[in-house]
């Protein structure tokens, strides 16, 4: 079990290193044409907005309370003005967690 999950650990390692490495190595032999560059971009806000909706549904029927959709609203808003994502998830977290420290879960 032991030498199945660390040859499946290495397994994606190698492969996303991969990834990585196809980019800048592939970036002057590829021309992706403009509408498929803005197809992209659509495509990754319409994934972004799906993550934020899937996350503010309770699971388990059990409620959500305010903290969550706080945290998120901080984050969209912090996006929305571009700041950094570091900076977008901190602000969430510390505002999801500040408000079920006092709790308002």
């Amino acid at each position: 079990m032991t030498k199945a999950l660390l040859l499946g650990a290495f397994a994606l390692a190698v492969g996303t290193f991969a990834f990585r490495f196809a980019g800048p190595v592939l970036r002057n032999r590829v021309k992706v044409s403009p509408r498929a560059v803005r197809l992209m971009e659509i495509a990754s806000v319409v994934l972004l907005t799906a993550l934020v909706v899937t996350t503010l549904v309770p699971s388990n029927h059990s409620p959500v309370g305010i903290a969550l959709p706080a945290g998120v609203l901080v984050a969209a808003v912090l996006a929305w003005r571009r700041a950094p994502i570091l900076v977008v998830l901190l602000a969430a977290a510390v505002t999801t967690a500040g408000l079920r420290y006092f709790g308002l879960s």
